[in-house]
């Protein structure tokens, strides 16, 4: 049943019949008709005055009687200054409630037989996943449920960022000052291990380069290279990463280990796959938390080389064109940017090379139409171009991509920094809401009648819940704070407050005789309450919603619609007795419609990653 489509299509008939303009249904503009108004729907009749020579109330009193008259299911309307505000018959609610309360997977559409790649996560070697890459990995991970609830082939992959002077800081600081010291000895969660010593750099730096300040050097630099009226202090602190490349013991050791890593060096590569290796080995562990897996693992030690050939072919083909020093550009003024370099003078590739050829070996690996890629917005500009450059080279793909920004997270003491260890781990992140949420439920004492680990996995639930919610209830794009209190409040916009709905709807169910729930009786119930039409509304639109979700890359769409799912339920359980209803047919109708919503809010809270508790 297409309650829309039925109605754009006997509109689209009734103004080719009233007014002799023929229209195509998908243009007649539908609403929901806004809770201020009676009415189910509302068509906006202003276009039609455009070959209509009346006024908008008569155009609207006059489709509103060929509606009424010609299409059943319609049995109202009213007309509010130029708006057709279409009420339906309450038949047309229980009719879809009978033929969907049942359905498993209602609001999944059928494949469409398009595959799309989505990256995210996209970590670091040299340090644990942190409160960032949770914002990053969550959007990723519902991002591809919901496209493949929207009848996409999805294929998730990341690239490990494994190579670099950010990574041989950590293998440097290891190798100078663990005594030897592994993950195994220490107890230290392997990730967190590796990370420990970028931030002991980092410290030992920092130890150097004030001492470095009061030598006869500093100052002579200082005097040379100041800027009028630059106070030894500014200085100073803009000077720092080149003091790290120019005059730091730490930083050329580093920089020597990046080179013996470049030059194949055996030793130094051997450091490299331990230190990695234990690092992959706390990503597995914390992504198995989260809820996260992928398809293919890219790593920048294998990809950093690529796409030298597909430049080297743009330029043979003038997409892209060859400047004195032998350096190679695109010019990007032809869609608003400007030049951006492609190879150095040298022949070396810079970032967005990379880009480009993991680009065509991704379409190579899977066939891909579509390609998202989950990178903070700090990265537009660069994903703005690598896309021209793509649609320059005409590959295959080029026209399905897709840069999923989000802003930055943080707490609600603040920013965060890597270096100086004041990022919040991820794993410390999920402890801390599941803490919390353990907290709330021993205070409750509703859990008291389970064992301990079916209270541990009920915990567990809601404080990933909480967390995930708390982020994804956020449009990507906007910046946040977290903050793991307030997460787990059941009284507010959180995902426990949706998850305590679907556990009331699964207590009541429980509680309900088999033939209540199912029977013919409900087919006796005729005149339904507003707040179960609103329900059932919120119902019906759901499929379409998930549609819009994959098609704006916006798990925020699938948060928001749980929500006042939710908060109708919770409204309308306050409201209407369920189990003592006035009569048998609106039992059996209210729990049929209590299963359906208990049904979609399980369905769209695991397309953002959530899990629904029996009991909380």
């Amino acid at each position: 049943m297409d309650i829309i489509k039925n109605i754009q299509q006997a509109a689209a008939e009734g103004v080719t019949a009233l007014f002799g303009q023929a229209v195509q249904p998908q243009d007649i503009a539908l609403t929901p008709t806004r809770k201020e108004f009676a009415g189910d729907y509302t068509i906006v009749v202003f276009p039609f005055t455009k070959f209509v020579k009346k006024s908008p109330d008569a155009i609207g009193q006059e489709l509103g009687e060929y509606l009424k008259t010609h299409l059943p299911a319609v049995a109202d309307f009213n007309v509010v200054k130029g708006f057709l505000n279409i009420v339906l018959s309450d038949t047309v609610w229980s009719g879809f409630l009978e033929e969907h309360f049942a359905q498993a997977d209602y609001g999944r559409h059928a494949s469409n037989g398009e595959k799309v790649m989505v990256e995210y996560c996209s970590p670091n070697t040299n340090k644990p996943l942190h409160l960032g890459h949770v914002r990053n990995i969550l959007l990723g991970e519902s991002t591809a449920r919901i496209l493949e609830a929207a009848g996409y082939d999805v294929v998730r992959v990341q690239i490990i960022n494994d190579r670099g002077i950010a990574i041989c800081k950590s293998m440097l600081a290891w190798q100078k000052f663990s005594g030897g010291a592994t993950p195994e000895s220490t107890g230290i969660k392997s990730d967190h291990f590796v990370g420990d010593y970028y931030v002991e750099f980092e410290k030992r730096f920092r130890e150097e380069y004030a001492e470095w300040q009061q030598g006869e050097t500093a100052g002579s630099v200082y005097e040379a290279q100041k800027k009028e009226g630059q106070s030894p202090e500014q200085f100073f602190k803009d000077y720092k990463d080149k003091y790290f490349n120019e005059h730091s013991a730490l930083g050329r050791e580093a920089s020597e280990m990046l080179r013996s890593w470049e030059s194949g060096d055996p030793e130094t590569v051997a450091l490299w796959k331990k230190m990695n290796g234990w690092v992959y080995a706390g990503f597995e562990e914390t992504l198995a938390a989260i809820g996260a897996s992928f398809d293919k693992y890219y790593y920048e030690s294998e990809t950093y080389l690529l796409g030298k050939g597909m430049v080297e072919k743009g330029l043979a083909e003038g997409v892209f064109h060859k400047k004195d020093d032998g350096s190679v550009w695109v010019n990007l003024e032809d869609v608003g940017m400007d030049q951006k370099v492609l190879l150095r003078r040298d022949g070396t590739s810079v970032y967005i090379t990379q880009d480009l050829g993991t680009a065509r070996l991704r379409y190579d690996d899977f066939g891909i139409s579509r390609m998202a890629y989950v990178v903070a917005d700090e990265q537009n500009y660069h994903f703005q171009a690598l896309f021209e450059v793509l649609k320059k080279l005409q590959e295959p793909y080029s026209g399905g991509l897709y840069h999923l920004a989000y802003g930055m997270v943080n707490l609600p003491s603040g920013r965060m920094k890597s270096r100086e260890g004041t990022v919040v781990d991820a794993d410390d992140l999920m402890a801390e809401v599941i803490a919390e949420a353990r907290a709330g439920s021993q205070e409750r004492g509703a859990l008291a009648d389970l064992s301990p680990e079916e209270q541990e996995s009920i915990v567990r639930r809601i404080g990933l819940a909480a967390l995930k919610f708390h982020i994804i209830k956020v449009t990507p794009r906007k910046s946040m704070v977290f903050d793991p209190t307030e997460s787990v409040d059941l009284q507010g916009q959180t995902g426990p407050y949706i998850q305590n709905a679907y556990v009331r709807i699964r207590s009541v169910l429980r509680k309900a005789e088999e033939d209540g729930m199912g029977g013919s009786a409900s087919q006796e119930y005729a005149v339904l309450q507003e707040q179960e039409k609103e329900l059932i509304r919120s119902l019906y639109e759901f499929p379409d919603l998930v549609a819009r979700a994959a098609a704006e890359y916006d798990p925020s769409h699938i948060a928001g619609y749980a929500y006042n799912l939710a908060k109708a339920f919770h409204k309308f359980y306050h409201d209407h007795s369920i189990l003592r209803a006035e009569s048998e047919a609106a039992k059996a109708f209210r729990l049929k419609l209590s299963r359906m919503v208990a049904q979609v809010l399980q369905t769209a809270m695991g397309m953002i990653g959530i899990e629904m508790p029996e009991k909380m």
